[in-house]
């Protein structure tokens, strides 16, 4: 992408009001744009990394055998109601009536709906176990929408739904979705701990939030530290054996966020391997068994010819969050620091004389070699000074820089510089590209 044909409308200072660094500094790179209190329009380079999270998030649910859908923003109050939950949410559910007078709300979740799909196609064990899951746009009217995107009101969420005949299988679902997740945020590249979490509103008997942590993040959390220096299960996991020990590999060590903190337990851990800190949830799940499928009769005939009340599990990952929660753990006193994986592009291409005919003619060969390797590269052809396109770099933060100027042009090199370490190296241009290729 040529940066004279794109729309990066980059600004030097964040409004007063954005109190953390992801806040400031998606404002700052042109990412979001405010219209209203926990609203935001993402802009094309928002919307490129969302869309990158967005995958990965996709291609470690199938990986682990869910099925993607997707269901509607608005849901109907009915079904609120047969389980239960229509008058228990609380303000956070924002409740419309249509033309006709028909009651319905902006869906802050999805249990309801999923169980109503599932009792209408779903009626033999031979069917499960079933994991369903999309990714969708949903609404909680936060009393105080604050930290940007890190806690909007219309936010994107992965939301997954198991189905299992017996609480054994139920269980076999919650490990998979576990591992998972470890695995995703690793790909994107984060440290998720797995926090013994308080159900809140989802209900269940066994939940996890997957915490990173963060000097802001909203939560105080608890940890042993050997937590940290766990490696996820692997992309090579099987799902069939290895579940039980990846999962008790973590769940031995004490993890707990404060609505479930035991100072006791806590106490316990040697004092050098204690962790108290910040951390920001970018996952949740859950395990609750037949609380959706008992009141709204999601049942299933078992081999004896029984008919029972499906068991069920749900789990989400903030994926508009995660950019802000990236940029927390990602960032410096110049910008962000993009992880590979979710970069918006791989390489910032920076031409240092434009309309020099040498320079001009060195970048655009670059620019088709780098596109041509397959890599997604930002080419700033803009008729700038070099100070602000090399602060522009610095900001927006992509993985690697290549500067093409007469110098080098002369000396026959570039520059070459990785964005996360501040390494410069001068490179004949075939060893430029081999270098910044994805490993």
């Amino acid at each position: 992408m040529r940066l004279s044909k794109y729309f990066l409308p980059v600004s030097k200072e964040a409004p007063a009001d954005a109190a953390i660094a992801s806040h400031k500094l998606m404002l700052r790179t042109g990412m979001v744009r405010q219209n209203g209190a926990g609203i935001y329009t993402w802009l094309p380079m928002g919307l490129k990394v969302l869309t990158r999270i967005e995958q990965i998030v996709r291609e470690e649910m199938n990986r682990a055998g869910a099925v993607e859908m997707l269901m509607p923003t608005l849901q109907q109050a009915d079904l609120w109601r047969e389980s239960g939950r229509y008058d228990d949410y609380g303000k956070e559910m924002l409740r419309i009536t249509d033309r006709h007078d028909r009651e319905m709300l902006f869906g802050p979740t999805n249990e309801e709906l999923i169980t109503d799909v599932f009792r209408a196609y779903v009626k033999s064990y031979k069917q499960l176990p079933l994991n369903l899951y999309h990714q969708q746009w949903k609404f909680r009217d936060e009393v105080r929408p604050r930290f940007g995107v890190m806690r909007g009101r219309e936010f994107l969420m992965k939301d997954a739904y198991s189905f299992d005949l017996t609480e054994e299988d139920a269980r076999v679902s919650y490990r998979k979705m576990f591992c998972a997740y470890l695995n995703a945020f690793d790909r994107m590249g984060l440290t998720a701990i797995p926090m013994r979490a308080d159900t809140g509103p989802i209900g269940g008997d066994m939940s996890h939030e997957f915490i990173i942590l963060a000097d802001t993040g909203e939560s105080a959390v608890f940890c042993d530290k050997a937590l940290l220096d766990l490696p996820p299960p692997g992309l090579d996991l099987d799902f069939d054996s290895d579940l039980n020990a990846e999962v008790e590999k973590r769940t031995q060590y004490y993890a707990a966020t404060e609505e479930m903190h035991d100072e006791a337990a806590f106490a316990a851990i040697p004092a050098e391997s204690r962790v108290s800190a910040r951390g920001i949830e970018v996952g949740h799940i859950f395990n609750f068994g037949t609380k959706y499928s008992l009141p709204m009769n999601a049942v299933v005939q078992t081999a004896d010819g029984q008919m029972v009340p499906v068991q069920m599990g749900s789990y989400g990952i903030g994926v508009s969050r995660l950019v802000g929660g990236i940029i927390e753990a990602c960032h410096d006193e110049n910008g962000i620091v993009w992880p590979e994986s979710v970069a918006p592009w791989h390489v910032g291409l920076i031409n240092m004389r434009v309309g020099d005919a040498a320079c001009d003619a060195a970048c655009d060969d670059a620019y088709k070699a780098l596109t041509d390797a397959g890599m997604d590269v930002l080419y700033d052809d803009t008729d700038e000074r070099a100070g602000g396109k090399f602060a522009r770099m610095e900001l927006i933060g992509l993985p690697w820089q290549i500067v093409i100027g007469p110098r080098g042009i002369e000396n026959g090199v570039v520059e070459v510089k990785h964005r996360k370490t501040g390494e410069k190296t001068e490179m004949p241009f075939a060893e430029a590209i081999k270098k910044v290729a994805p490993k």
